[in-house]
């Protein structure tokens, strides 16, 4: 499961998600890609699903990226535990991701086996994606 190695603080504030996407809206490395259409928290869990369900399906040929990363921990209190006495204990991390932001780019594979693959990959996601191609991909 996708986590931060170490990190500086153990605890963070939710945050706002508001806007589009600042960075990491346009294709880096691959001529596929998913990018998302709305804002959510993405779980190191979900991101694996997604990561096996796209190198099942290319069946292990071309490549993949991963674009976003779980940096942001999320706490959670134990169940049936009273009010106040302090933050909880982090659970797990999210990745936040806002709209326009590309999730996961492919390449090395033709366009439909890309397209079939990275569509079973936003089954796994949270929120609603859109397909992408490059600009200058030609078959």
């Amino acid at each position: 499961m996708l986590q931060p190695k170490k990190s500086k603080y153990r605890k963070q504030q939710k945050g706002k998600m508001k806007g589009n996407a600042q960075r990491g809206h346009e294709l880096a490395f691959g001529s596929f890609g998913i990018k998302a259409l709305e804002e959510a928290w993405i779980t190191g869990r979900q991101i694996e699903a997604a990561r096996q369900a796209v190198t099942r399906y290319m069946k292990r040929e071309g490549q993949i990226w991963i674009k976003i990363f779980p940096d942001k921990p999320v706490t959670k209190k134990p169940a049936e535990v009273r009010m106040g006495k302090g933050k909880g204990a982090p659970e797990y991390f999210v990745a936040p991701v806002t709209p326009g932001r590309i999730l996961f780019e492919a390449d090395g594979v033709p366009l439909e086996v890309a397209k079939e693959a990275l569509r079973l990959a936003a089954q796994k996601l949270p929120i609603t994606t859109k397909f992408i191609v490059r600009k200058d991909y030609v078959e």
